[in-house]
């Protein structure tokens, strides 16, 4: 086998889950955990920054990843805003809200 055959065939192998049509790819972003969401998203990237894929498949990659992102933050604004709504007194009880302030 060439050089070119034995690549080709290197690029048949790749991980599911870096192809752009894998099975994460099917999942509604709006099922999936922030956990999940943000696993997919750092794949996208690595799949991006690879110049491997196509340009429909990165197009395709691209979107996903954005609205990836947005499910995200989506999220965290909602953990935010919980940690927000909740401020406890000295024996453990909520009192009161108070502003989250990320360090």
């Amino acid at each position: 086998m060439d050089r070119a055959g034995a690549l080709s065939g290197r690029r048949a192998l790749a991980p599911a889950s870096a192809l752009p049509h894998s099975d994460t790819m099917d999942n509604p972003i709006e099922s999936l955990t922030f956990e999940d969401a943000l696993k997919e998203l750092e794949r996208i990237v690595g799949r991006l920054e690879s110049g491997e894929a196509t340009l429909d498949e990165s197009i395709q990659l691209y979107e996903r990843g954005d609205r990836l992102r947005q499910r995200c933050a989506e999220r965290l604004d909602a953990a935010q805003a919980r940690i927000e709504a909740i401020r406890l007194d000295a024996e453990g009880k909520p009192t009161q809200t108070r502003p989250f302030a990320a360090a």
